[in-house]
C-alpha cells in the first residue's frame, strides 16, 4: 500500500497545474508535475473514501480502489471511474462537476456505485480565476 498522501505536498503539486487547469490553451505542464497531482488526489481520495468498491482509474498515472461497499479482488470491477488527467484533477479541484463530465463524455462511468465519489469531490479546492 502506498503511503498517505501529505495534504500539503498534494495542495503544493495541484498548484504547480492550476494555471493548466484555468486555462486549457497553455502548454501541457511537465509530465513529472502532472503525474504527482494525479498520484496525490488519487491517493487522497482513497484515503478519504477507504473501501473498494469503486475503482478510479486516470491512465496512465494512478489507479486506486475507494468507497466503502463490496471488495471486488478478480477481473473488470463492477464499479468503475475513468478518465484522463486533466479531467481528473478538475475534478478534484472542484473546477469540473460529476455530471457535467459525465455529460461531456470526458468521464466513463460504470456501475450503480461509480458516481458515489462525487461525495468527496473537490479534494483541493482551488480558485477558477
Amino acid at each position: 500500500m502506498a503511503a498517505p498522501a501529505d495534504p500539503v505536498s498534494t495542495r503544493a503539486a495541484v498548484l504547480a497545474v492550476a494555471d493548466w487547469l484555468r486555462d486549457p490553451g497553455l502548454p501541457a505542464p511537465a509530465r513529472a508535475e502532472l503525474a504527482a497531482a494525479v498520484r496525490l488526489t488519487a491517493r487522497t481520495l482513497a484515503e478519504l473514501a477507504p473501501g473498494a468498491s469503486v475503482e478510479v482509474r486516470v491512465p496512465p498515472f494512478a489507479a486506486v480502489q475507494c468507497v466503502a461497499g463490496p471488495r471486488h479482488t478478480r477481473g473488470t470491477p463492477p464499479n468503475v471511474v475513468e478518465t484522463d488527467p486533466r479531467t481528473w484533477l478538475l475534478l478534484a479541484t472542484g473546477l469540473l462537476d460529476l455530471p457535467d463530465a459525465a455529460t461531456a463524455g470526458a468521464l466513463r462511468l460504470s456501475g450503480s456505485r461509480a458516481a458515489d465519489i462525487a461525495e468527496w469531490l473537490p479534494l483541493v479546492k482551488i480558485d477558477a480565476c
